[in-house]
């Protein structure tokens, strides 16, 4: 089977920015399949277990923003890579992997979070 990379990135990045914008009910009705398996471990497993936590981050921090640095397919893999600002400046460089089945919907996901330093010994930025 061939994916559609560019769709399927596209769909990446509209899945993460519907979902982390508030409206992960919405996200998971237009993007995902059957089966959401999560490896997050700060997350619930499947469908619901996505919902909830970002209908809890949306609550608690309205005024996060995030920003897509690039996204890379290969295969049925789409990964992310964002730069996000939450309340009070603290900023996060995240790396996301989502899979997708035949039918280019999102069935699985993995995550890497990481806090800016305010000090960086390269001088290179993160994202």
């Amino acid at each position: 089977m061939s994916h559609n990379l560019v769709a399927n990135k596209e769909n990446a990045i509209a899945f993460y920015r519907t979902a982390y914008l508030g409206a992960p009910a919405e996200a998971i009705k237009k993007y995902v399949g059957a089966e959401y398996i999560q490896h997050n471990p700060s997350v619930s497993n499947g469908t619901q277990g996505f919902i909830d936590y970002f209908n809890e981050m949306a609550r608690d921090y309205p005024e996060k923003e995030i920003k897509f640095v690039q996204a890379i397919a290969e295969g049925d893999l789409v990964a992310l890579h964002t730069h996000q600002t939450w309340p009070g400046n603290d900023q996060y460089v995240t790396m996301d992997f989502f899979r997708f089945d035949e039918q280019g919907k999102i069935f699985e996901h993995w995550d890497s979070i990481q806090s800016v330093p305010a000090d960086s010994k390269n001088g290179n930025p993160m994202y």
